[in-house]
């Protein structure tokens, strides 16, 4: 079954999944993850995006984020991949597109959806046998949310911040999530993005 263009509303908080192109790993080492980071900081900046979780797997990435403006996800999305390819044009030589031209975006607005879609996007490492616990994969958010690691790209969420009145506590009671057996949630929208570019050497 065809899956439905999903609506980016102004305020409205979406999950996104990009893919590399064919399933091809898109970072070839830390310093790939590292640019991308910063890539993805600086255009959620530009385009008013709060991200709230994120994750970086070897193929693909996840991202939880609330605009400010209507629409920004398509805006945001071919940013980051061109900020992204200037960086792998510049270390490798590359360009090649690394990125399937279309983004799964799947809205996300109750409070037990949105801690449960967190959970899902800092667990996928430990799914996908990167790492043991959330805690050791340093390319997701999960250190900041869970562990008050300083990352300067997380915007807590209102819904993550009703867990408790304090930091410390917050984090205790998200962590304390990770323990409970609960739902997965995976994307179920798809939506075209515009066309994307190049590509590093790929490998997880």
């Amino acid at each position: 079954m065809p899956r439905l263009a999903c609506p980016e509303e102004a305020h409205g908080t979406l999950h996104v999944v990009q893919r590399g192109r064919a399933r091809a790993a898109c970072f070839s080492c830390a310093r790939d993850r590292a640019a991308y980071l910063q890539v993805l900081r600086s255009c959620s900046e530009c385009e008013q995006c709060a991200v709230h979780a994120y994750a970086l797997m070897g193929n693909h990435v996840h991202l939880l984020f609330t605009p400010a403006r209507a629409d920004a996800a398509a805006r945001l999305m071919p940013a980051i991949a061109s900020g992204y390819a200037r960086h792998l044009a510049a270390a490798y030589g590359h360009a090649d597109p690394v990125w399937e031209e279309a983004y799964d975006a799947s809205p996300v607005h109750a409070r037990k959806h949105l801690l449960a879609c967190m959970r899902y996007i800092e667990e996928n490492p430990v799914r996908a046998g990167l790492a043991p616990h959330p805690g050791a994969y340093p390319w997701s958010s999960y250190r900041a949310n869970a562990l008050g690691e300083d990352d300067a790209l997380v915007t807590p969420h209102a819904h993550y911040c009703s867990l408790a009145r304090s930091p410390d506590a917050r984090r205790a009671a998200y962590a304390a999530l990770f323990a409970l057996a609960g739902e997965r949630v995976t994307p179920v929208s798809r939506r075209p993005s515009g066309p994307l570019s190049p590509r590093a050497r790929s490998r997880s």
